[in-house]
This record gives structure tokens, sequence and C-alpha cells, in this order.
């Protein structure tokens, strides 16, 4: 059985580097959380859609090298995946820059491979996605997927989901972001928000507000994530605030949020307790951004993966 079943998409990531030039590797949120999620133990696969070029064989190697599944993955002819390309200030803050409108992804659930995909979704223990999947999908793509989703938790996967607000991605209609999230929320057993995200799509005042309004839900477990302030966890039984054990001064803050998830992840669904399993991200996220890109060296997390 599939432990984690990711969705979204994976693209070529074009990194500034020190010297100025730019360094090339693949990422994506939700493909760095499975990569992380299978370095840390887990049985993860992969759920998007690839064209047939150098660059989508790039993807699939790495995802292959992660011991990521991407069988259920479908490639097609004369397509090419999305592009991004990340800028980082001084104090490793990053600034994404996206080309992505014609990518395959996109299409996933308008696509006859989505079929099998579809029943992997009910065999996994965890299926992951996050508010850029949802911004990908177009109206059909999205009343196919809400229905898979639906159908996985029915048949017992537990749905995990991050919101990762990004506001290019919804060309700026606030509205529209807040509608397609409130479908997906009432699906939702595990939220794994970003506090700024969550302000800036909904105007939080503070992470005990998310709290509260994602508990609106009917959400079971919530981690709300708040950078170096550490998260705030509210489950069944449990309200809890788990620091970063140690200060990180950060090289590059990309994947920083998706490698907390995976150790989070990793860790529940192996069933560590909520606190453990945050100690567990906060440790694989504090590896993560003291290196530049989305996808670390291996030999950098192996401690934590043994």
């Amino acid at each position: 059985m599939t432990d984690l079943l990711a969705l979204g998409e994976c693209m070529v990531e074009l990194s500034r580097q020190p010297d100025g030039r730019f360094s090339l590797a693949y990422g994506g949120d939700t493909f760095n959380t499975a990569a992380y999620a299978a370095r840390l133990g887990l049985a993860a696969a992969y759920g998007t859609a690839l064209g047939d070029d150098p660059y989508s064989r790039g993807i699939l190697d790495l995802a292959a090298a992660e011991a990521v599944d991407t069988t259920l993955v479908p490639r097609l002819p004369g397509r090419v995946p999305g592009l991004y390309v990340i800028e980082t200030d001084g104090r490793g803050e990053r600034s994404f820059f996206y080309w992505r409108d014609t990518a395959p992804a996109r299409e996933l659930f308008e696509l006859p491979a989505a079929e099998a995909l579809v029943a992997a979704m009910a065999r996994a223990r965890c299926v992951y996605f996050s508010g850029i999947t949802l911004s990908l999908y177009g109206p059909a793509g999205l009343d196919r997927f809400e229905r898979s989703v639906a159908a996985a938790r029915a048949a017992g996967a537990r749905i995990a989901f991050d919101g990762n607000f990004r506001p290019r991605n919804w060309k700026g209609d606030l509205a529209r972001a807040r509608a397609v999230f409130a479908r997906f929320l009432v699906h939702v057993d595990l939220a794994l928000p970003t506090f700024d995200d969550e302000q800036a799509l909904w105007g939080d005042a503070d992470p005990a507000a998310t709290l509260d309004r994602l508990a609106g839900h009917g959400i079971a477990e919530i981690v709300i994530k708040n950078g170096p302030a550490g998260v705030s966890i509210r489950s069944v039984g449990l309200a809890a605030a788990v620091p970063v054990p140690a200060p990180v001064e950060p090289v590059d803050t990309t994947a920083a949020g998706d490698s907390f998830n995976a150790g989070y992840l990793a860790g529940r669904l192996r069933g560590a307790e909520p606190g453990e399993a945050a100690l567990l991200g906060h440790r694989l996220a504090a590896v993560v951004i003291r290196h530049r890109g989305a996808i670390v060296p291996k030999a950098a997390t192996a401690g934590l993966a043994a």
C-alpha cells in the first residue's frame, strides 16, 4: 500500500546562485514533500502529468532517484512541464516567478489516464495536496478532483492539505481562491498551512484565528506553521505549541514548509504523537533551509532518515 500519494505539479527549477548564474533542478511543493517523505521511509507516489521532452524525463529520473513512484504519471506528446525561477535575497527569503500556463499537469483530471490515479487515491493511506494543486485545474478538473478526494476519504484514506496560497496562481482573484479552498476544506482530515499564507487569503489576525476557522470546517488535526516561531497544533484532546529546537540562519527557505510537512506526515503515519512529528518536521526543515534549492543532497538528510 502507498503511504503517501501526493498530487500537483513538478516543474523545472532555475535557482540563482551566489555568482549570479542559475542552476537547473526540479521541484514543486507537493513533489518536494513526497521526495522528503520517501527519504524518511514512507512509500510515496506522485500524481501529475508531464510531456515527452528531456526535462519531463529529468523529473521522472529525479523521482526514481528519490524512490517516489511515478507509475501513474501520463506523458503528453509535444508538451513540456512548467518552469519557475527562484530569486533569493540576502536573508534567504525567496521570490518565485512562473511560466506554467500550458503545463500538462493542469489537465491531469481531464485525461483518461486519471482513472487509474483515482483508483490509487482510494488505496493510499494518505492523499496529500495543496492550494497550489487546486490552482492548477479548471472547473471540470476541480469537479473530478473533488469527487476523487471524497471517494478516497470514504475508502479510508486520510486527506492532508497545505493551503500554500500564492496570489499569482489565482491571478489576484481572492474570492475564487476562497471559494475553491472552501469546497475542499470540508474533505480534509489534516491541515498543514503556513500562517502568512492564511492571513493573506483569509485575513486571519493570528494563528489562533486560523485554528478556529479551520476547525469550523470540521478538520480534526490542524498544524499552523509560523516560521521561526514554530507551530501551533490543535487535534482531538490536544492544543500545543511546538517551537523550533534551535534558531537557524537560512541560506534558502525554498521547501521549508514542504519538508516540514514531510517530516510531520512521516511521523504521524508511523504512529508518532503530533508533538513528536512536529519536531521531526522542524529538524528536517532546518537541514533543508541550510542549502539552496528545493531538493537538497541526500547526504544532508541521511541522519534524519536513519
